[in-house]
């Protein structure tokens, strides 16, 4: 019998990886990296913009990362900072027209994924999955809280 450690385990490490391989085919489709997906689909969700400390919680990459895929989608056209006043690693960041087609196209793509993987799950369904996922993390971010108090 498999126990709950190694059916978790596996059935998230393998899910992450299926969600890596997908950003990577269709972000090549479009002539950009997987690791682009999150800084376009982020701004394309912020008008206002959203800064590279923003941009690094929302898309949970370290800061070297965001800061990488900011300047090659700013060198593609896709992403423009804001004039800098003050602290420059406030300054936001937006989409360029280009960019903003992109994220529609990102946004297209991503309905399109979700509602062909879950389409086994009815609404009710769906929404306790997200609830119970929502448990578990909570409870596993509590015991890592204990573990390294």
């Amino acid at each position: 019998m498999e126990s709950r450690f190694d059916a978790f385990v596996g059935a998230i490490l393998e899910l992450n990886r299926i969600v890596q391989k997908l950003k990577d085919v269709e972000m090549k489709k479009l002539g950009l990296k997987g690791a682009h997906l999150m800084v376009l689909y982020q701004l394309g969700r912020a008008p206002e913009g959203l800064s590279a400390v923003q941009l690094t919680d929302r898309c949970r990459e370290d800061k070297a990362a965001v800061s990488r895929t900011l300047s090659q989608l700013t060198a593609k056209g896709l992403v423009e900072r804001a004039e800098a006043a003050g602290r420059s690693y406030r300054t936001p960041f937006f989409l360029t027209a280009a960019g903003h087609e992109v994220a529609a196209e990102i946004n297209r793509r991503i309905e399109h994924i979700f509602e062909k993987a879950g389409s086994g799950l009815t609404s009710q369904q769906r929404h306790e999955f997200y609830d119970m996922l929502a448990v578990i993390l909570k409870g596993a971010e509590q015991c890592l809280a204990e573990s390294t108090a």
